[in-house]
């Protein structure tokens, strides 16, 4: 099937557009000539957006390691009194 749409095509025949979305994968809308946009499934954005992480995905990898995690106690800089 088609995969590449002028924007007036795209605009009169959104339906189909949305359909081959759905059935063959991304669809490409150009305008002038050049492509412009992409059509494509919630399935298909969401295998490639990237995923959030939480500040608990960060530390997974330090899970189980017996870390020093004890203070020097010197002075960071001159202390004048």
């Amino acid at each position: 099937m088609k995969n590449v749409w002028q924007l007036q095509e795209a605009k009169n025949q959104f339906s189909l557009v949305v359909d081959n979305a759905l059935s063959d994968g991304p669809q490409t809308v150009t305008r002038h000539g050049e492509p412009t946009v992409m059509v494509i499934s919630v399935a298909d954005f969401q295998k490639i957006r990237p995923r959030k992480k939480s500040i608990l995905d960060l530390f997974a990898p330090l899970q189980g390691l017996e870390l020093k995690l004890d203070r020097d106690g010197s002075p960071t800089r001159d202390v004048r009194l």
